[in-house]
């Protein structure tokens, strides 16, 4: 994650020295220098940094695989539980 973010920062101040240095510099400018700058720098990212926003995208899925693999075992122990609640509950209502 973090080097997916050095390099979107990495990509917008360079539109930033980009259009600063082609005159965006005054002082009723400045909106438009930041402006641009975060258009440009989101459309260049999108295309420039497929790969790193993949591999950051499969780490996430993994991650939550894993928690709900890991919260699965838990779940199935209550489910059980109630399960067997359930049928206490109702043979002591028949009986």
């Amino acid at each position: 994650m973090a080097r997916y973010t050095v390099l979107r920062m990495m990509i917008f101040f360079g539109f930033l020295c980009a259009l600063w240095l082609l005159g965006l510099q005054g002082a009723g400018q400045r909106w438009w220098l930041l402006g641009l700058s975060a258009l440009g720098s989101m459309v260049v990212s999108y295309f420039v940094l497929q790969g790193p926003r993949a591999k950051f995208s499969a780490s996430i899925a993994r991650l939550v695989e894993e928690r709900a693999r890991r919260a699965q075992p838990a779940g199935g122990r209550e489910m059980a539980q109630s399960d067997e609640e359930a049928e206490d509950t109702s043979r002591s209502a028949g009986a």
